[in-house]
C-alpha cells in the first residue's frame, strides 16, 4: 500500500512577497543616521538578493514585476535618477535568468562568484549611467563602501536558495 506524501507548497506570498518587504525593511532601517564609533550604518541593494535568487528559484511574470517596483523604491529612497537601479536589478534578474541552467546543480563558491559577478555588473552599469547623466565621474570609495556589504549578503541569497529551491515538487 502507498502512503501518501506530504506535499509542501510555497505560494508567491512566501518567496515573492515576504522577501521583498523583507528588503523595504533592511533598506530603510541601515538608512537611518545613526553612527557607531564614527561610522554609518551599511547602505547595501537589499533587493540585489532577490534579483539573483528569484530566476534560479522560480521563474515566473510575478517576479521582475516586483522586482521592478523595488527598483523604483531605490530610486524615490535615495534620491536616484527614476529607473537606474529597476533597470540595474532587471539586469541582473534577466542575466541570472539566461544562465540557469549553466548554474543548475552549483553550489557554493560557483554560485557565488555568479552573485559576485552578476553584483558588479549591476554597480557598473549604475555607475556608467550616473556618469554619463552627471558628465562626470563619481568617486569610487562611496561605491565600494556599497559594494562590499552587497556583496556580504550573498548568505541570505543562499539561504532563499536552499530553502526555497525545491520548495514545490509541481515545477520539477
Amino acid at each position: 500500500m502507498r502512503r501518501p506524501v506530504a506535499v509542501r507548497v510555497v505560494g508567491p506570498l512566501q518567496w515573492i512577497v515576504y522577501p521583498a518587504l523583507a528588503a523595504v525593511a533592511a533598506t530603510v532601517v541601515l538608512a537611518t543616521p545613526v553612527q557607531l564609533f564614527g561610522l554609518h550604518l551599511p547602505e547595501p541593494v537589499a533587493p540585489m538578493i532577490l534579483a539573483f535568487a528569484w530566476p534560479l528559484i522560480r521563474p515566473s511574470m510575478t517576479a521582475p514585476a516586483v522586482l521592478f517596483a523595488l527598483g523604483l523604491f531605490l530610486d524615490l529612497f535615495w534620491n536616484a535618477p527614476l529607473g537606474l537601479w529597476a533597470l540595474c536589478l532587471m539586469a541582473v534578474y534577466f542575466t541570472v535568468l539566461m544562465s540557469r541552467n549553466l548554474m543548475a546543480g552549483h553550489e557554493g563558491l560557483i554560485r557565488f562568484g555568479a552573485y559576485a559577478a552578476c553584483t558588479l555588473g549591476a554597480f557598473g552599469l549604475a555607475y556608467m549611467i550616473v556618469a554619463v547623466r552627471a558628465a562626470n565621474a563619481p568617486a569610487i570609495a562611496p561605491l565600494i563602501a556599497q559594494i562590499a556589504p552587497t556583496l556580504m549578503l550573498y548568505p541570505v541569497a543562499n539561504w532563499m536558495l536552499d530553502r526555497f529551491d525545491d520548495g514545490d515538487i509541481r515545477f520539477r
